[in-house]
């Protein structure tokens, strides 16, 4: 009994966070977000930066791409049960991120910033909200001002598509990225 169990692989972060409402979502949102050891996707991204000096500053910290139109856009996914890492290229900027599952919220580490998200699935898509900001793990921010972050992942013709914002108070737009991936 106990080598039948241990044959069974562990939970992905996004199955363990979601529980069973990760079987709800669209399939290719389960596909990418069921990946176990090291998965490649391929697509096409469009990014928008704030023109705001702030905004401008806020990117940069983050490790935001630069602005680009149709940009060829590939992603490395590398998981397991405890941690995923993202490396992105959006045509040739890249931007890496980790994520965590921990006290039910999900953890996003982009630069010096640690983003906690509540996960609200759907039948038509995943939303990531904001729950909470520290820098550097530790120094908290005020969660208002990042009431104007939104993370949507959905399908659309069968494909996986994504739509990130980011608006601050008295910043404006920061940068918002779209477009859609498929396994390379």
């Amino acid at each position: 009994m106990d080598r039948a169990l241990s044959a069974v692989p562990a939970a992905t972060l996004f199955q363990q966070a979601l529980g069973a409402a990760f079987y709800t979502l669209p399939e290719a949102v389960r596909r990418l977000h069921a990946v176990r050891g090291t998965a490649h996707y391929a697509g096409i991204a469009s990014i928008e930066r704030g023109r705001n000096p702030l905004a401008r500053l806020c990117a940069r910290i983050a490790g935001l791409p630069k602005a680009m139109r149709e940009a060829p856009t590939t992603v490395e996914f590398i998981a397991d049960a405890k941690r995923e890492i993202w490396r992105r290229d959006f045509g040739g900027t890249r931007m890496h991120t980790r994520l965590a599952f921990k006290r039910g919220l999900l953890r996003e580490r982009l630069g010096p910033l640690q983003f906690r998200y509540h996960l609200h699935p759907g039948s038509d898509a995943l939303w990531w909200q904001v729950a909470g900001v520290r820098v550097f793990g530790l120094l908290p921010l005020p969660a208002g001002w990042f009431d104007g972050v939104r993370c949507r992942e959905r399908e659309r013709d069968g494909r996986y598509e994504f739509l990130v914002e980011a608006r601050l108070p008295l910043v404006g737009l920061v940068a918002r990225y779209e477009g859609w991936l498929a396994p390379a």
